[in-house]
């Protein structure tokens, strides 16, 4: 659970609210490997992390990163695809009843064909529970 905090050094709303999130987490889901606060850096780091972060449930890098919100989220995965060269494949909208998939304007034929490759996991899915 990204933040720019790690593990309570800075005491402000915003990392208290991934600090929250990330305590929600751990009670719904106990058997999930999930920690936060912590710094992106930090969470890619397994040394520094183990150095500095030994309690941390955290071994090895991350393989999943949560952002504290939609912004910071949108801003990295455009920075990570466009400097990085990593394929981006979303927006993807959870929580609903049924799974929505959102194309933007722009993207071209292997956005499209990630989204629907996407899509039709999620229909799948949908189909079995019902």
């Amino acid at each position: 659970m990204l933040s720019f905090s790690n593990f309570g050094s800075t005491d402000h709303p915003l990392s208290l609210k991934v600090k929250r999130a990330t305590a929600l987490v751990k009670k719904q889901a106990p058997d999930l490997v999930v920690d936060g606060e912590v710094q992106a850096n930090v969470a890619l780091d397994p040394e520094m992390m183990a150095k500095q972060y030994g309690f941390s449930e955290l071994k090895g890098k991350a393989n999943v990163l949560i952002f504290p919100d939609l912004q910071s989220g949108n801003i990295c995965y455009k920075l990570l695809n466009k400097l990085g060269g990593a394929e981006a494949v979303g927006p993807i909208l959870m929580g609903m009843k049924k799974p929505i998939h959102v194309l933007q304007r722009g993207d071209d034929v292997a956005d499209i064909v990630s989204m629907a490759a996407v899509a039709v996991v999620d229909a799948q899915e949908v189909l079995a529970k019902d």
